[in-house]
């Protein structure tokens, strides 16, 4: 039955292998990389330090050794002797990976599943338990001790999975074919880590399926796009809406379909939008300053905006980084002494103090990021596609390893998930803004402190900002937490409102009011602490969109103005949104 499966899997075995080599050969494999090493070192060192403390306390070791034993001997005990089908151990709410009733029904794989459960559930009490541990250190043998755990779980591996099992049996292994045909073509489509497809990429195409609403590109320079909206009422808000994405990202999250863009909804409610497009960077780029996107970015953007439109004021939004450098440009005016050309300024899951940096922090130390700045100096940009892995490996079981399964165990094709197509569709980072990134926000938090950070010439105090801010930040945020957020809120001067809505770092940002799905939480107060906030916090019904555009209509007060087509005499527009430069695709080619 399976000697046509055992022919064609080698044979296409070893032409991945073939290929594989060859990828080494040309450099593409990262085991002796500077971060490998630095990654080695680290984790060497915290391995030791906990051993060390172990032979410190050997009772907190043998009190955890017991327990294993005794609750594993328990497994055994309730499966195999008194066959009772009920979990010792169970998995968490929401963990798939054992859903397939056989996990349940069947006591060998029923054992499998709750001995492997346990063994992670101990290792990680382990290192938990152990007092002396410096806290970072601790942080980041939690951190990689879950990845290897989660990476070893008995459902990424046909024999140990009862539904891969049975599937591989009932296709003849074809799906094993499928899936390693799958393999090739992703490995092919990665740089140095195995960047897994989440979707059908052909399935969609920007400015027909997806980030199609109607604009012009209005102004261009070397870093980014100015696109301006068709407006779709008469009359508009007086002040118009700029919104700052982030530069790690492609700013069309916020404008996938007509049903869930959030620059759509902007519009039908009279606000006149523009968006800036960031160019996805080169080796010609590898010196542009995190400062550049500043100067060069924010602030050219609000200048060509108020000559297109004739005011004198505008509203601003930024997204994660994005909002980082929408603060950093409101301290700068406020440094340069300037008018205050943005009116208000709101926040989408921002981080402006780097001290709670959340699961990422398990990376930022000065021996990994030294290890990153020097292989950023020589490739001169960070690809894109390993910065998309790393935040996949943060929720790597629903992020990761479940595509893994799907992909190339089952043999099964992506599904066309608008999303998931904008997730995988990755951006470079220019070599000095992500070394400074990293080093001097992450690392150093410089940007609370008044004098840490120079950007054209002066510091930027984030407490001379006073204009009005919004802060919206998400409850299950992996990549910003909201903790710190709120913390970073604080350093603001002005008037400031912080939102805490439901869901994570897109699901809960990109929460359209028809869909009545997540709601949201309200202090009117802002005590010192993220937790005082919280316990005080009502919750209410329906999406933050909603009451962040109550927000705006009581600063906008009721000043509205004839709506007018993209572009002026000045600025003629340059092309149909979405632009040249989103379209641009890794790897990065030359000009």
């Amino acid at each position: 039955m399976f000697s046509h499966l055992f022919s064609d899997y080698f044979k296409t075995m070893q032409q991945s292998q073939q290929d594989w080599w060859q990828h080494w050969d040309r450099g593409n494999a990262t085991v002796d990389s500077p971060v490998n090493r630095a990654m080695q070192e680290v984790n060497l060192e915290d391995t030791l330090n906990f051993f060390e403390s172990a032979t410190k306390q050997p009772g907190i070791l043998l009190g955890v050794q017991t327990q294993w034993w005794e609750t594993q001997l328990q497994i055994w005990q309730q499966l195999v002797l008194a066959g009772d089908k009920n979990d010792v151990v169970a998995p968490e709410k929401g963990d798939k990976r054992f859903a397939d009733p056989a996990w349940q029904q069947e006591a060998w794989f029923s054992f499998i599943k709750q001995s492997y459960l346990l063994y992670c559930s101990t290792c990680l009490q382990a290192i938990d338990s152990m007092e002396g541990l410096d806290i970072k250190a601790r942080e980041r043998l939690g951190f990689f001790s879950r990845q290897m755990l989660n990476a070893l779980s008995p459902s990424n591996f046909v024999m140990s999975n009862p539904e891969l099992l049975r599937m591989t049996l009932e296709q003849n292994g074809e799906n094993l074919l499928k899936g390693l045909q799958q393999l090739q073509e992703d490995v092919d489509a990665s740089a140095d880590i195995l960047k897994i497809r989440m979707t059908n990429n052909n399935a969609f195409r920007l400015g027909k399926e997806i980030a199609n609403t109607q604009g012009k590109v209005v102004f261009r320079n070397e870093l980014f796009e100015l696109i301006q909206y068709s407006p779709q009422t008469e009359q508009v808000a007086a002040e118009p809406m700029l919104i700052v994405p982030p530069f790690i990202n492609k700013y069309y999250i916020l404008d996938l379909r007509p049903e869930n863009s959030l620059v759509n909804w902007l519009l039908q409610q009279g606000h006149s939008v523009f968006l800036m497009s960031w160019r996805n960077p080169g080796l010609e780029q590898r010196h542009t300053q995190f400062g550049d996107y500043v100067t060069d970015g924010v602030v050219e953007a609000v200048r060509v905006v108020e000559e297109i439109t004739g005011q004198n004021q505008i509203n601003a939004a930024g997204y994660c980084i994005g909002g980082t450098v929408l603060a950093m440009t409101l301290a700068y005016y406020a440094a340069k002494r300037m008018k205050a050309r943005i009116k208000t300024a709101t926040f989408f899951t921002t981080l402006l103090d780097f001290s709670q940096p959340g699961e990422v922090g398990a990376y930022i130390n000065d021996a990994v990021i030294g290890a990153i700045e020097t292989q950023n100096n020589a490739k001169g940009y960070l690809d894109g596609r390993s910065l998309s892995v790393t935040f996949s490996l943060l929720r790597e079981n629903s992020l990761y390893w479940n595509y893994y399964i799907d992909n190339y165990l089952k043999g099964q094709s992506p599904v066309d998930f608008d999303l998931l197509y904008w997730n995988s569709d990755s951006t470079n980072v220019a070599a000095d803004t992500h070394n400074f990134l990293l080093r001097e926000l992450y690392l150093n938090n410089k940007l609370i402190d008044k004098r840490g950070v120079k950007v054209g010439g002066v510091y930027i105090d984030l407490s001379k900002i006073s204009v009005p801010s919004y802060f919206i930040s998400t409850r299950e945020d992996h990549i910003a937490l909201w903790q710190g957020t709120y913390r970073g809120a604080l350093n603001l001067g002005g008037n400031k409102t912080f939102v805490l809505g439901e869901s994570g770092h897109i699901a809960g940002i990109v929460n359209p009011p028809a869909k009545n799905k997540y709601g949201y939480w309200l202090n009117p107060n802002l005590p010192q602490t993220a937790e005082e906030w919280h316990a005080d916090a009502e919750r209410h019904d329906g999406s933050w969109w909603t009451h962040w555009q109550g927000w705006l209509e009581q600063h906008n007060q009721g000043n509205y103005i004839a709506a007018l087509p993209p572009g002026s005499d000045t600025y003629p527009p340059l092309a149909d949104a979405p632009g040249q430069y989103v379209l641009q695709t890794l790897p990065v080619k030359p000009d």
